[in-house]
């Protein structure tokens, strides 16, 4: 773990299943609010929100809006 990601308290793993890096939920402590949400992914990337922010995403999958993504093509 790097000095940056020191303050960052895990909050979630997606999926688990495997040992390949799975995208996870961090809230970073005593971050600005408009950053204090980290997910990272499995190639060392990251995405920094507000709660806020998080609250529309989590809204907005809950309402169906991905949805058609995760659906076959066909």
């Amino acid at each position: 773990m790097s000095e940056r990601d020191s303050e960052l308290r895990h909050v979630a793993t997606f999926c688990g299943q495997c040992n390949c890096g799975c995208p996870e939920l961090f809230l970073a402590d005593g971050a600005p609010a408009e950053r204090e949400v980290v997910i990272t992914d499995d190639f060392g990337q990251r995405i920094e929100m507000s709660r806020d922010q998080l609250a529309v995403l989590v809204a907005d999958v809950k309402s169906g809006v991905l949805d058609k993504v995760l659906a076959p093509a066909g």
